[in-house]
């Protein structure tokens, strides 16, 4: 039996994969990449590595074993149909007969265009009849935090979010619940509604960066459409510009606000508090 993490060389499957090795025997975590080169690392602390895309099915042919728990970490590639990329993940399992099959989805409440393709992700996987657990993650802190360098060029946090609250936390404590998950017993057929401890604002955000800089750097409150024509003024596609859009507009209503406390449950200790995230990154 192998605890398998896919796009365990991405942002959160690297955490995934580093909190594990404390846990279990590194032989028994299987680290799924496309590059086994950017693996190399984990591969030399003893991880075993299979090589898959999500876009090719064949190389997931024969990946997983019986009793198996398998950690779907959601794919980054937006154009490209990201269900049906998941779906190759969900049929290779359930024929594989593994034993909990893991995803990292989003809120329940979220009802931005983002949330779509992990609704329709969620439907495959619950409809499969392989054993469960949704993980729906809430926004990261790193969302924020390692997009200063615009803030602090023009002492500005700028967005369409209202005086939204948002309930986020940072990689590593959801990696934390992952993990909790993937080591634990009766997680089978869960869901979990992941955020971290304190809601904040970006009024609080731009307050707590001119606190820890020195400067004074303002919250601007933008409509939506304006903010999508600073996006794609700054070279992102409209797509993903509008996708962002969407998702202010869902923090506006307060649907980024997560009150259930599964996240520092899962990880057993409070989550990473949002002025530690904005000291970590000014450091870097």
């Amino acid at each position: 039996m192998s605890i398998v993490v896919t796009g365990a060389t991405g942002h959160l499957g690297r955490l995934v994969v580093e909190q594990l090795l404390e846990k279990v025997p590194a032989d028994r975590i299987t680290a799924v990449v496309r590059d086994e080169a950017k693996a190399a690392g984990l591969a030399a602390r003893g991880v075993r590595l299979a090589v898959a895309d999500y876009n090719t099915p064949e190389t997931f042919d024969g990946l997983f074993a019986a009793g198996d728990k398998v950690l779907l970490i959601s794919g980054n590639e937006f154009d490209k149909g990201r269900p049906q990329q998941h779906q190759v993940v969900i049929d290779a399992a359930k024929a594989a007969g593994v034993a909990l099959l893991a995803y990292t989805s989003a809120p329940g409440s979220l009802t931005a265009a983002l949330a779509d393709d992990h609704r329709a992700t969620e439907r495959a996987l619950t409809a499969s009849g392989v054993p469960y657990a949704l993980l729906r993650n809430g926004w990261y802190h790193e969302n924020y935090t390692e997009q200063l360098a615009p803030v602090l060029e023009h002492d500005a946090v700028v967005a369409a979010a209202g005086e939204g609250r948002i309930s986020s936390a940072s990689r590593a404590d959801y990696a934390a619940a992952a993990v909790a998950v993937l080591t634990g017993e009766g997680h089978e057929n869960a869901t979990y509604e992941l955020g971290g401890d304190v809601a904040w604002s970006l009024a609080e955000y731009a307050a707590e960066l001119s606190r820890q800089t020195g400067r004074e750097i303002a919250y601007n409150s933008v409509p939506g459409e304006v903010l999508v024509g600073i996006l794609t003024g700054a070279g992102l596609p409209e797509h993903f510009a509008q996708i962002l859009a969407g998702v202010d507009a869902s923090i506006e209503k307060g649907e980024l606000v997560v009150s259930t406390g599964d996240l520092s449950r899962l990880a057993g200790r409070p989550t990473t508090p949002l002025a530690e995230a904005i000291t970590t990154a000014l450091k870097g």
